[in-house]
């Protein structure tokens, strides 16, 4: 799929698909100028499908005439309310519309003064809602999808080279959709370190893999306490990223990698839909996306490393017992108290191996808690760090992916929660606030002074029903938001 802006018009643009967007009560005559071109009354079908121009509505019109073949119009609401959001969903309504139609597939919006943008999230949302993952299937379905595709209208000169970095990064959100939507009994802790091997061979990524007895040296015994009750080796990914020139900034993604979790001896039980635990490894998917975005991105000036501390969380005879106390590579102990707290073990010694590396910043994106989703919903991750820029930062860089964030507070109060009688800590609090003392735990394994923030994704990896560009099933949460937040790094951007 290639992306590209077109000097074609409203009247010239030739092709499979015109994909045309109207403003609600059409004050800029579109339909008007589509009945010149076509020669016939559009506004009578229109009106007889109740079409208004609202966000969101689709009317689709075979046309079959020489030069195009199907005409898409789509609503974008009222004028002053024209935004990334908006014509996000435009655009992806609009290419589900038109998939199937042809090769080719031309697109005018109101951009207003979106410019290159507006330009950039709508080629990024038709590429995301053509893509369907067919792998698991024994017949796969033929989807004809557009190999061209042209905007069109007044946009700016630069358009062009901004349109090439929709590719890289849309290859890192569906890589972590696909790893989401895995089976455990396909992405495995050992298939996720091939994949991060993969990585690094075709993109020239640095790579070190640490086995059970690497941990092991480096005393990472709240890592392994969660691996121990699998009959699958855990694997420590670290992946390195070094773009081109004096590095200015060094950055660090920690993923939380558990590629199914049953909850051990606290098992998952009742509506906890434990068969949806393969994508608790969401977090470890968007650090991988990102890393294959950037690796083609090539931003200079900026170093970056991902961790993945991979694992299972099973039950056999040798599983953690709620109850155990465990020592981290920091030295801190750690009473078990909940074995489906787990996440936050994993991630206890990711942590500690990143302030290592000295960094400049640090970010983990994990499914923690199910009390960040009854918070948030399914649309908001949410955002714990003590740093104000570093917050600022990664919020900006959401809002600009379209990718929903909000700042939670860091109560430090709440660490009461936390105490142990017999060890340093708990690895759960109270039930109320507990995605803030899950953000409370894992701030316990960050050098104090390092800028710092956790974002708890639980509720946004996965979509039912799918929503916007996202199908149902794996969003691919995360990676335009760190890909955008890591760019923002650097000094400049190869071409």
């Amino acid at each position: 799929m290639k992306f590209s802006h077109s000097p074609a018009t409203l009247q010239t643009w030739t092709g499979s698909v015109l994909a045309v967007g109207v403003l609600e009560g059409d004050p800029q005559g579109v339909v008007a100028q589509l009945e010149t071109r076509f020669e016939r009354k559009i506004t009578p079908w229109l009106e007889q499908r109740k079409f208004r121009g609202k966000t969101g509505e689709v009317a689709s019109l075979q046309l079959l005439t020489s030069g195009l073949s199907s005409l898409v119009i789509v609503g974008v609401g009222a004028a002053d309310g024209v935004s990334l959001p908006v014509l996000r969903l435009a655009a992806a309504s609009a290419t589900k519309a038109s998939l199937g139609n042809g090769d080719s597939l031309g697109m005018i919006l109101p951009w207003g003064e979106l410019g290159v943008a507006g330009a950039t999230a709508v080629a990024e949302a038709v590429r995301l809602a053509s893509f369907k993952d067919q792998r698991f299937r024994s017949e796969q379905e033929s989807q004809e999808l557009p190999e061209r595709v042209e905007l069109l209208g007044a946009l700016p000169a630069e358009t062009n080279s901004a349109l090439a970095t929709v590719a890289p990064v849309c290859a890192g959100v569906e890589l972590a959709r696909e790893l989401v939507a895995a089976p455990p009994n396909k992405l495995t802790p050992e298939v996720m370190a091939a994949t991060a091997s993969t990585m690094a061979q075709e993109h020239g990524l640095e790579l070190q893999v640490l086995e059970r007895s690497d941990c092991e040296a480096l005393n990472m015994g709240a890592y392994l306490a969660v691996s121990q009750g699998s009959d699958l080796a855990p694997k420590f990914i670290h992946l390195t990223y070094r773009g081109e020139g004096p590095i200015q900034r060094r950055l660090v993604l920690v993923g939380k990698g558990l590629t199914f979790d049953s909850g051990g001896y606290n098992l998952k039980v009742g509506a906890a839909q434990i068969h949806m635990m393969k994508y608790d490894m969401g977090g470890s998917a968007a650090v991988l996306g990102a890393m294959r975005s950037i690796a083609e991105l090539k931003p200079k000036g900026v170093e970056v490393h991902m961790i993945v501390a991979s694992c299972e969380n099973m039950v056999n005879g040798s599983a953690v017992h709620p109850g155990d106390i465990v020592t981290a590579s920091n030295g801190t102990t750690i009473e078990i108290n909940n074995t489906d707290a787990e996440g936050r073990l994993t991630l206890a010694d990711a942590l500690v191996y990143a302030s290592k590396l000295k960094p400049d910043a640090i970010v983990d994106l994990a499914t923690l808690t199910g009390a960040c989703v009854i918070a948030l919903g399914e649309e908001i991750a949410g955002l714990w760090s003590p740093d104000d820029q570093l917050a600022t930062d990664l919020c900006n860089a959401a809002e600009q992916a379209g990718e929903g964030l909000w700042r939670m507070p860091l109560q430090s109060s709440y660490r009461e929660g936390l105490k142990s009688l017999l060890a340093d800590l708990k690895n759960t609090g109270p039930r109320p606030g507990g995605s803030i003392t899950a953000a409370l735990f894992l701030k316990e394994f960050v050098d104090a002074g390092l800028p710092w923030a956790h974002l708890d994704i639980a509720g946004t990896v996965w979509s039912d029903k799918g929503r916007g560009f996202d199908p149902a099933g794996a969003t691919g949460y995360g990676v335009r938001t760190l890909v955008n937040w890591i760019v923002s790094n650097a000094t400049t951007t190869a071409n």
